[in-house]
């Protein structure tokens, strides 16, 4: 049996100039929001979180947005963080992070995309926060991510909320961990 839509994962969040956000689990019908957003993102920002260029059309192709849309919530959790935009009044997404359990493990790497627009104003330490605390609540052991070397950002907000941070020389990139079961 599939477990439920996770709704204590639901939660606001206000900005500094007090714009509210609500971040919570991926349903199945955000498809078409996921479609604008990934319209949102700049070539860098898509390097930097899938390590290649991917183009648009495949980013946004309905096989590839139903695996990421479509949850199974025992193996991973993807927030979003909505808002209305105030010019359209349309609900849009404005980034995306996901806890993806290790199947034999017990830990789970994470991922976050932010758009472009929204980058540089504490919607990605929020969510990294969020995923932590639901890596918390789910009892893991650990969250970890690969990073890439010049992803400087990313890399401060990890050391900012505590990971561990160690270069691979074999892989080149940086790995981060958080201990939770420390």
């Amino acid at each position: 049996m599939a477990r439920p839509y996770p709704v204590q994962y639901v939660k606001l969040w206000r900005r500094d100039d007090g714009t509210e956000i609500l971040i919570r689990p991926i349903r199945p019908e955000d498809e078409p929001l996921m479609v604008h957003f990934h319209g949102t993102l700049s070539e860098r920002s898509v390097y930097l979180r899938y390590f290649h260029f991917s183009h648009i059309d495949y980013r946004v192709s309905h096989d590839r947005l139903k695996r990421i849309c479509f949850v199974d919530y025992d193996r991973e959790i993807a927030l979003v963080a909505e808002r209305q935009n105030p010019q359209t009044a349309e609900r849009e997404i404005l980034a995306v992070g996901r806890l993806a359990k290790a199947p034999d493990a017990n830990e789970a790497e994470f991922a976050l995309l932010i758009s472009d627009v929204f980058q540089h104003h504490g919607l990605g330490t929020e969510l990294l926060r969020r995923l932590l605390e639901i890596a918390k609540a789910e009892n893991l052991a650990r969250v970890t991510a690969d990073i890439l070397p010049d992803n400087e950002h990313m890399l401060h907000l990890c050391k900012q909320l505590g990971f561990r941070l160690r270069y691979s020389t074999e892989e080149h990139v940086m790995k981060a961990e958080f201990p939770l079961d420390e």
